[in-house]
């Protein structure tokens, strides 16, 4: 009976670094990827909204992800919507720093940290619960 909890857990831990492994490669793409085109400073124009997923029983938040508009070099007038939501709805008229596509300038992607820290948080967070959820498998009574 134990060694089927044994490989629940390892079906978790398996699944869970999938997971950040995959979300580490999208985010050092979007870096890598965004370290080479021009930044520019943008102004908000407002928002859209979703929502989490509410997972695990949590409740539904709603999250704000800010509409922009910025110009190029060459004064060209650009809108973007930034992937990277927050709790509170932006500020229309706020500046936030975008980097674009210089062969396409409708391509563009806010700059920020964000995604890294929250990156680092959630290995961490992970890797203690695989530990724990370990010990707790070690010393549950089945009989």
């Amino acid at each position: 009976m134990k060694i089927i909890l044994y490989i629940v857990w390892a079906l978790f831990v398996a699944g869970t670094i999938y997971s950040l492994v995959r979300a580490a490669r999208r985010t050092k793409r979007q870096s890598q990827l965004m370290s080479d085109w021009p930044k520019a400073q943008a102004t908000v124009t407002g928002s859209t909204t979703g929502w989490t997923s509410g997972v695990g029983g949590s409740n539904r938040n709603l999250r704000y992800y800010p509409t922009y508009q910025f110009t190029d070099p060459h004064g060209t007038l650009f809108m973007g919507k930034s992937e990277i939501s927050g709790v509170e709805q932006p500020l229309p008229g706020s500046l936030i720093e975008v980097a674009y596509n210089p062969a396409n300038p409708n391509e563009s992607l806010q700059v920020s940290s964000e995604p890294r820290t929250a990156m680092g948080c959630l290995a961490a967070f992970f890797a203690v619960f695989a530990v724990a959820l370990l010990w707790f498998i070690s010393i549950f009574p089945l009989g």
